[in-house]
Formats: C-alpha cells, structure tokens, sequence
C-alpha cells in the first residue's frame, strides 16, 4: 500500500530504499492500470452515464410530440404544434398565428407535457395530504369520547372540593 501511494505521489519512481527489482517494477505498473480503469469507471459513473440519460429522455420527448402541444425551441420561441413530419414540425407562434418550420433537435421543452406533470404531481401531493388528514382526524375522533360537557357544573378545585363548598368554610 505505501508503495502504491509512493508511486502516485512520485509519478512513477521507486520509493523503497533496497533499489528497483524486476517483480516491484511490474506490480507498480499493474496498480498503475488498475488505477486507471478504476478511474475511467468512476468518470463513467459520474458525468457520462447522467449525459446518455438525459439525452435518451431529450429524443424521447422529440419523438412523442403531437399536434397541439405547446414547445420551447432552444432559441426561446413558444409556439403550438400544427404539422408533424420525419426530421420537422412546423409550429404557430404569437397572436397572430405565424408559421415556423423547425428541425426536431431544436426543441428544448415541451410545455404540455410539463404541465401535465406538475399537475400530476400536485393531485398526488393533494391525495397524499387529504389521507394524512383523514388519517389523524380517524384517531383524534377515536380516542375523544362522545360524552356531553356540563359547562353549568361547578367547576372542581384541588383535592376534589366545590368552588360553592370552599367559600362556605
């Protein structure tokens, strides 16, 4: 293990002190590679991997668009689609219903399906709370007791006396 961190540190040099040998020269090398693949795993894991999905969901949103849904182009025009072609769509924009003809690869969002989501996510989160509601208000309305209060009763001081009884004494 020292060796190991020696040869990092050293960028490659010998750090034991009895010379270099044939077999110490070979395992530095072969942690050297193991090293390398560990790190080209991790730089997997952590920025290509995320980029393949995020691209693989881009293409599919592209590829689910339908005539109605309102989009974001990547130059910042909204507009709704009319037509659906192979490579193109053609959207309308503004109020005054211009027609623009685009390539796929330039939308960057579509606005309906995002909506779509969010208020998807918001019934969820307003079913959840209703059912936790009701939940805690099932207990409360479990463990009260349905026993009338006699707010005209004389109201009890320590040690169970009447207020009426104290004053008497």
């Amino acid at each position: 293990m020292n060796n190991l961190f020696g040869f990092l540190l050293l960028g490659g040099s010998n750090t034991s002190s009895s010379g270099a040998t044939g077999t110490q020269a070979g395992g530095s090398s072969f942690t050297f590679i193991i090293l390398l693949v560990v790190m080209f795993a991790v730089m997997y894991f952590v920025s290509i991997r995320p980029q393949k999905k995020k691209q693989k969901e881009e293409q599919q949103m592209r590829d689910n668009l339908q005539i109605g849904d309102e989009v974001t182009t990547i130059g910042g025009i909204l507009g709704r689609v009319v037509a659906v072609k192979e490579d193109s769509i053609v959207i309308e924009t503004g109020a005054d219903r211009n027609k623009m003809k685009i390539t796929r690869w330039a939308i960057q969002t579509n606005n309906t399906a995002t909506e779509k989501a969010e208020a998807e996510r918001a019934a969820a989160k307003e079913a959840a709370e209703k059912a936790k509601a009701e939940k805690k208000g099932g207990h409360a309305a479990d463990t009260a007791k349905d026993e009338p209060v006699d707010e005209s009763a004389p109201v009890r001081k320590r040690f169970g006396k009447k207020k009426d009884d104290s004053a008497e004494e």
